[in-house]
């Protein structure tokens, strides 16, 4: 590796460590971080796009270029994990996670993408609600690292490859 991206992974590790919550944390922030961490997940993203689809103010075009980019940043979220192959946190913190994880591998951040992906996917639709939707986004992203599940980098780079995919759905 790299002396740039040591220094990189290092600060990386000290951020977390200050952030990341402890298993005797109060049960009253442990509650509100794992609500806040799975509408990232893939239930809630692809079923709150479905069900918006419902409401007579959501055209089907929201909702399939919102579908489209949930898939297409997916995948490339998970094609990086696979050969990236950086662990999670817990194999290498001394703190434990405070959340079940979906897979061994932690770079990027698949709910930190997920939810970006799901706010940009309706933000230009509804710009009255554009701020309020990137603002929840980032703390889907913030969660998994209070939860202990991800390093702030790994949120970074998953909210960064939902931007990056939008921009050819969005043009």
């Amino acid at each position: 590796m790299t002396p740039w991206l040591q220094r990189l992974d290092a600060s990386d590790r000290a951020i977390f460590a200050r952030l990341a919550l402890t298993p005797s944390c109060a049960t009253a922030r442990r509650v509100f971080w794992s609500s806040i961490t799975h509408l990232g997940g893939a239930t809630s993203s692809i079923g709150l796009t479905l069900l918006a689809w419902l409401h007579p103010a959501v055209s089907w075009s929201v909702c399939w270029r919102t579908l489209l980019l949930l898939g297409w940043s997916h995948l490339a979220v998970q094609v990086i994990k696979r050969t990236v192959g950086r662990p999670r946190p817990r194999l290498h913190e001394p703190l434990a996670t405070l959340v079940d994880v979906p897979d061994r591998f932690s770079f990027p951040s698949g709910h930190a993408c997920a939810a970006m992906a799901f706010a940009i996917g309706f933000a230009p639709a509804f710009p009255v609600l554009a701020l309020p939707l990137l603002g929840l986004a980032l703390l889907v992203g913030f969660s998994r690292v209070m939860l202990g599940v991800h390093y702030p980098g790994d949120v970074l780079v998953g909210q960064s490859i939902a931007l990056l995919t939008a921009y050819p759905l969005l043009r």
